[in-house]
């Protein structure tokens, strides 16, 4: 399972706008998405993926890292794999 965080994200962009971004860069769909609410103006979703690997989100993270959409320049960072019991 991979993790992906997408950074300043306008918490008015819906979860289909931002499948519908990735996807048009070449990301595969997301299994889930959460959002994580900032303190004060750099809220983030936190997008899922179970079938893929973090290897290739490395792959497409440049594609999008730094650019400027929806009046924001967003970040992309590709979280490590965590460890559950």
């Amino acid at each position: 399972m991979a993790e992906l965080l997408l950074g300043n994200v306008e918490e008015s962009v819906t979860d289909e706008e931002i499948n519908a971004f990735l996807q048009k860069y070449g990301f595969p769909p997301y299994d889930n998405i959460s959002r994580i609410a900032g303190t004060g103006s750099r809220p983030a979703a936190l997008l899922h993926y179970a079938n893929v690997s973090d290897e290739v989100l490395r792959v497409l993270q440049p594609r999008v890292h730094n650019m400027f959409w929806n009046d924001r320049t967003i970040s992309v960072q590709i979280l490590p794999v965590r460890e559950t019991d």
